[in-house]
């Protein structure tokens, strides 16, 4: 069984990302080509020089920083061969960009993706699944919900499927059986301690950790947090599970502020928030009682979707989710379109966040 870290994905073929460029002038009218370097993982140069041979081919017009379409090109991209079903717990916050990653990846492998959410609900989920494949889906990645399931029989159910499965964004130490499936996931046991590491280089002796542990992320980080704390030598601080907040805000901010006055009366003045939208609530928390952030208390948030935009922009760590996405439906293409001479064993793919530092951390009073 192979293990892997990636934190980029190889460069595509020319012939792949003239495809790319043509089915994207075809829906849209232009491209841009930063915008499409950043979609394919390829310098801007590249596209570039992309741009300037379709040009010179008639096939679209090069305008500066991306192209047009060519009135005369009438002749579409070929459609794609293979329909692979994704089905995800939910359309909003983290699995959008996931998917913008699969969508570039589907060009490159000539896949047409159907998307199906299961809102969190494992009934709904396996119909979704066998509504996919009556539709003649070839393979499938799905991001189970294992919260409050027994994950055995989440395992024997996916072993029972009839197509090509990869696993997205789950754990799977677990059982044996989803061990044997393609996964594809990052890595966040070194994310935390890539959070708890910042803090230390900034000098901060203990950490607290909050956490929203009514998510699949939460279970590695309550692992990763000793373990780190151990690799750095600093303490522990308070540790407090969080409310999701938007039933209850006020529930929420009483329990941020908890938090806070646990980690003042233990002189730890840092902690690392699961997730940004609690880390930014923190930081009005703060606010509310006298505090300022940084300079009297240091937040690093984990996840970075709304991080930025916090009252004080928040440091935080940032799950690759886009290359997630593509690294998943590459999987996916392996198996669906196997190499008769080179059978390979399951893969399963850790993809490392990455720090982005703002203004949420500096070193320790």
């Amino acid at each position: 069984m192979a293990r892997i870290h990636r934190t980029e994905e190889p460069a595509l073929l020319p012939r792949a990302r003239h495809e790319h460029l043509l089915r994207q002038l075809e829906l849209h009218g232009s491209v841009v080509a930063a915008e499409v370097a950043q979609d394919l993982g390829v310098s801007q140069v590249t596209i570039r020089r992309d741009i300037t041979e379709l040009d010179a081919a008639g096939l679209l017009a090069r305008v500066h920083g991306g192209a047009l379409a060519a009135p005369a090109a009438t002749t579409p991209p070929r459609a794609a061969r293979t329909l692979v079903g994704i089905v995800i717990p939910s359309t909003t916050s983290y699995f959008p960009e996931v998917i913008r990653g699969m969508e570039a990846a589907a060009l490159t492998h000539r896949m047409r993706l159907a998307l199906a959410v299961s809102h969190y609900r494992p009934d709904l989920e396996r119909s979704r699944v066998q509504r996919l494949l009556d539709l003649g889906a070839k393979g499938l990645v799905v991001s189970p919900t294992i919260r409050g399931e027994d994950v055995e029989e989440v395992a024997r159910w996916i072993e029972t499927l009839p197509v090509p499965v990869v696993m997205l964004e789950r754990r799977v130490e677990e059982t044996l059986q989803v061990r044997r499936l393609d996964s594809a996931r990052t890595d966040h046991i070194y994310g935390i301690g890539l959070a708890l590491e910042h803090l230390a280089r900034g000098g901060h002796r203990a950490v607290g950790l909050a956490v929203f542990d009514r998510t699949p992320t939460a279970p590695w980080l309550h692992t990763g947090y000793p373990v780190a704390l151990t690799r750095l030598g600093i303490d522990a601080g308070p540790v407090v599970s969080l409310p999701k907040g938007e039933e209850d805000p006020g529930g929420l901010m009483r329990t941020l502020a908890a938090f806070l006055r646990a980690c003042l009366a233990a002189e730890v003045r840092a902690a690392v928030v699961h997730t940004d939208f609690h880390a930014a609530r923190l930081v009005e928390v703060a606010h509310e009682i006298g505090l300022t952030v940084p300079e009297d208390f240091a937040i690093v948030a984990y996840d970075d979707e709304l991080a930025a935009h916090a009252d004080v922009p928040l440091t935080a760590i940032t799950s690759p989710r886009r290359e997630l996405g593509q690294e998943a439906l590459r999987l996916l293409a392996d198996r669906i379109q196997p190499h008769p001479e080179r059978p390979r064993s399951p893969y399963q793919v850790q993809l490392l966040p990455r720090l982005t530092v703002r203004e949420s951390t500096s070193p320790a009073p």
